[in-house]
């Protein structure tokens, strides 16, 4: 039923598969998969669709809206507490991983730094007359040059990231 009604009421608006894809950010195939039933728009996407078409949600997932009763506003209320509380859980989820990126981030930065001490450099004791050794020990001096300039940065940001991202009670 969702599939037909997202076909009639696109046709109605007189927008083609490519123009409804388009302004959801989909490509066309995905619109098309949707009108003919073989997958389903997720809860972000049933509410972006509904804005685009300016039809109710319920209208798109077959549900009248000509007569009102206390049991239909009942129904769409509980499903509108379902998609709300599935979008918070994305949302809760994409913070979470965000929130762990960030440690991850500090913690390698930590590491790698913790390294280039306790290495103390090895490359500037090498004999430079070999190109092969001079090519390696002008990189890693790269590499060590620009980790100690941009690292603090980098470890700071994703201190103030772990820190925003954190669960609040």
């Amino acid at each position: 039923m969702l599939n037909e009604n997202i076909k009639a009421v696109r046709i109605s608006k007189g927008l083609s598969q490519e123009e409804l894809a388009i302004k959801l950010n989909v490509v066309r195939q995905t619109v098309s998969k949707w009108e003919r039933g073989l997958s389903v728009p997720d809860s972000e996407m049933l509410i972006s669709i509904s804005d685009i078409l300016e039809t109710p949600i319920s209208t798109l997932l077959g549900e009248t809206i000509a007569e009102s009763t206390p049991e239909d506003l009942k129904t769409i209320s509980e499903k509108l507490e379902v998609v709300n509380l599935q979008l918070a859980r994305q949302k809760a989820g994409r913070r979470r991983m965000l929130h762990w990126s960030f440690i991850i981030l500090c913690a390698v930065i930590a590491v790698v730094f913790i390294f280039i001490c306790l290495a103390g450099s090895p490359y500037l004791n090498w004999d430079f007359s070999d190109p092969e050794t001079a090519v390696a020990g002008t990189i890693l001096h790269g590499f060590e040059f620009v980790f100690v300039r941009i690292a603090p940065f980098i470890l700071i940001g994703s201190i103030i990231g772990a820190v925003l991202t954190r669960k609040r009670n």
